[in-house]
Order: structure tokens, then sequence, then C-alpha cells
């Protein structure tokens, strides 16, 4: 990023940024097209990631994490994605998973659970999504029921990240159906005791690193002390973390654009055409220029809505639109670097087509684009 970006981070804050640009490109980076091209889930890469705390950044000093805010989570993920956007997106889920137990949780459910999840030892997993609904939150239909010193929970989850590799997951289902999202409640849960069931690993267009699954909580008997708040808190459990969310998403769809623009410039530097490099001729210089201004103001963007957040300064629209924005614009950038590498960008020689295939679901997770419209619009009065 530019020399003005560094002037607003602290020290300790561009230590982060440097140590993860370091660390992805020589551990991530060079395993990151065959893990692609094999799906192969990254036991390596984040053992790597955890034995340097980045797997505990949004977990408290006092379980074992490093405590950090959004903003310097998200400076870590910006390097992480910009090497391989589906590792980001693991360790995206797995951070925000405990920070909803650190900021949800009773302390003996904080020190039981996070402890291990900032280790790596535990990877977690957010069952929010639902065949029939995703964004609709009031529209899910898993149960729960108290039965005795327990609650059995049914339903069907979809597009869990990480819910086939997970050691603890927070579930949203409903207490009592009939008062609608006030009857919602979370549940953490041990995806390795019966009634949890990964029906089906997705075969996705992109983020192939990064397991996509559908559960089935078949009678599973989660003990009551796992509730996570109170019976129906669960609305406001999940909706208090969405903007948190949304900006880490955006965070990484600019890593991603950040990879793909680096990519464009050192082939339009190396490519000849017509004697020179492609870089001197004035339709791809232009298109550089445009890509580098929307990846640059993007990153100022996503910059400044995660320093509202940590200032606990109310984000909601914020946060909207910086993943908008964000997601959008690395689409039109990864499009456009794979367009400047010609047909050497349509083959997997070259990385921008992965980077194009990874950056896609940043339109789609977290909140559709439409949805991020329809809470902007909302904020307007």
């Amino acid at each position: 990023m530019t020399a003005s970006s560094d002037f607003f981070l602290t020290e300790e804050q561009r230590l982060i940024r440097d140590s993860a640009r370091r660390v992805t490109s020589e551990i991530v980076a060079p395993t990151a097209a065959a893990r692609d091209r094999e799906s192969a889930w990254p036991r390596d890469e984040l053992r790597a990631l955890a034995d340097l705390g980045y797997l505990g950044m949004l977990i408290p000093e006092e379980y074992g994490g490093t405590g950090a805010g959004v903003l310097d989570f998200c400076l870590a993920q910006h390097e992480i994605a910009a090497a391989d956007a589906g590792l980001a997106t693991i360790n995206h889920v797995h951070n925000f998973t405990a920070l909803t137990i650190a900021e949800n949780g009773t302390e003996e459910q904080k020190r039981r659970f996070l402890p291990a999840m900032a280790r790596g030892e535990s990877i977690g997993a957010f069952l929010l999504t639902e065949p029939q609904a995703g964004s609709d939150t009031a529209a899910l239909r898993a149960t729960a029921h108290r039965d005795g010193d327990h609650y059995v929970l049914n339903g069907a989850k979809q597009f869990i990240s990480n819910g086939s590799e997970a050691g603890v997951g927070v579930v949203y289902a409903m207490t009592d159906k009939r008062a609608g999202k006030r009857g919602a409640s979370t549940f953490i849960v041990d995806p390795r005791q019966p009634g949890y069931e990964i029906t089906r690993i997705e075969s996705k267009l992109g983020q192939h690193t990064a397991h996509t699954a559908q559960i089935t909580l078949d009678n599973y008997r989660v003990p009551a002390g796992n509730l996570l708040g109170g019976e129906g808190d669960g609305y406001r459990t999940v909706m208090g973390g969405l903007s948190d969310g949304r900006i880490g998403i955006a965070f990484i769809a600019a890593g991603v654009a950040r990879a793909a623009l680096d990519a464009a410039i050192r082939y339009a530097n190396e490519r000849e055409a017509y004697g020179a490099p492609i870089a001197r001729l004035q339709g791809v210089a232009f298109d550089l220029a445009d890509m580098a201004a929307q990846v640059d103001i993007t990153y100022q963007y996503c910059l400044h809505a995660a320093r509202l957040r940590d200032a606990a300064i109310d984000c909601v629209k914020e946060a909207s639109i910086a993943k908008l924005h964000a997601s959008e614009m690395a689409e039109k950038v990864c499009s456009d670097a794979l367009q400047i590498h010609g047909g050497y960008g349509y083959l997997t020689d070259f990385p921008v087509e992965r980077y194009l295939r990874d950056v896609r679901i940043c339109k789609i997770y977290e909140g559709t684009s439409h949805i991020q419209k329809l809470i902007i619009a909302r904020s307007l009065g």
C-alpha cells in the first residue's frame, strides 16, 4: 500500500502487517496453487499460523489469544488473502466464532473453549445458514428443545465454512418457534459428538482450500451449560457480530484485488508487444491506473470502517459499504487482471484465474451485495 496508508498505522500495526506478509509469502503462497488443485485442507499452514498467534488474534489474552483489535486482525487477513483467500476465510470464520464466545459466553465457557481455539487445536465454525434461508435469519428452522439438563438440536445447516473440520461450533436454533426471531438461541457444540453429521462437502467454484459443508443435526444433545447467553438471545448475538464479519470480508476481497493488481503489473512489464512492454500501451496503462485507484480507495475505506468498530462507534452502514464496495471492486479488478494476461490469464499456470474464482464468493457470504444495499438504503433516513 501507499506511504500515506502507513502514516495512519501504529508501529505495532505495521509490525503485524509486515509479519503477516512475510509469513504468507514464505509459508502460504508457495503451496496455494497446489492446494487449490487438490482441494486440500491447509493443515500445515494453519499450524504455522497458530504458532505465530494468528488463530487467536480476536481471543483475549487471558484465554491464550493476543487480544488484537478488529483492525489489527484485518491487516493480517489482508495479507493472508493476497496469498490464499480460502485460508483467510478459514481464519475469518474461526476467529469470529471465537469472538462470539468471548463476547457472549460465561467465564466457564470461555475458559473451556477459547484456549484450544487460540492454539489452533480446535477450529471454529458458525452454523447459521440453512438450505432454505441465509440472510433472512427469521426464516431459519433448526430447533432446540430442553430435555432435562440438555437441549436436543435438530435441523440442517448449509454452506458451513470449516463445518467438516471444526472442533467447536456455534449453532443458531429456535428454542421457541412461536416467538419468531425472539425465540432464537445459540449453543456451543462439539462436532465430534453423536448427532453432528457431515452430510456433504461442497464442490465449489473457488476457495477450494476452505471446505464448506452441509451439516445435519440429528437429535444432537448439547449440555444446557453450552447455551450461549440466555434463551432468546440468539438473534442479538448473531446480529451483533455481523458488522465485524463484513469488515473482515471487505479486507479479504481487498487483499485478493491487491494480489491481482500486483500480478497484472508484473506481467504487463514483462510481456512485450510491438517491441515494448505492454505496460507502455495506453490502453493497458489506463486499465492498470484504474485498478490501482480502486484498490487504494477501497483499502482506505476498509481502514476507516475497522477503526470505527475498534472505537466502539456504530458502523453498521460503514461495514456494509466496505463489504459491498470491496467485493464488487475486487471481482472487477481480478477480471481486468486476467484480461491483461490475455490467453495466459485463462490458464492455471498463472494465479489470476484463481484470484477471480476465489474472490467471487465475497459478493455472497456474510450477506449478499443486495442485502448490503438494503442496509445502506435503510440508514439514509
